[in-house]
């Protein structure tokens, strides 16, 4: 687990115990999670073979869309820090040959955005 271990210190870390417990169904044959990430109600999770993005939907955050993409598909990434009168950082995704991100997601302080970029680019990179 080496770079992994290194981030589950990280508030905004969500546990091994409770990716299992809410989203152990979503895992296929010998696929594991390796980190999730929590923002506000939406979760990132890196497995062995895939990023899977939980975006909680609706006031009542009753609907929920479980998107998975796999690593061989992300052509390109980047984060865009946090500036002094920005409160946001930001990532972005780009699935294929599209021309925009496919994913845009804002990250708020409590997140840091480099351990997010820092295991994309392990999965992605190689």
């Amino acid at each position: 687990m080496g770079i992994f271990s290194a981030i589950l210190g990280n508030a905004s870390s969500v546990s091994q115990e409770d990716l299992i417990k809410k989203y152990g169904q979503l895992l296929t044959d010998n696929e594991q999670f390796e980190i999730g990430f929590k923002l506000i109600r939406d979760t990132f999770i890196f497995t062995n073979k895939r990023l899977i993005l939980v975006d909680v939907q609706g006031i009542t955050g009753s609907k929920t869309e479980y998107k998975s993409i796999a690593y061989k598909s992300i052509t390109r990434f980047s984060v865009e820090t946090a500036g002094t009168f920005d409160l946001d950082a930001e990532l972005k995704i780009w699935v294929s040959s599209e021309q925009q991100p496919s994913i845009v997601k804002q990250f708020n302080k409590s997140v840091n955005v480099y351990d997010v970029q820092k295991v994309l680019a392990h999965h992605v990179l190689g």
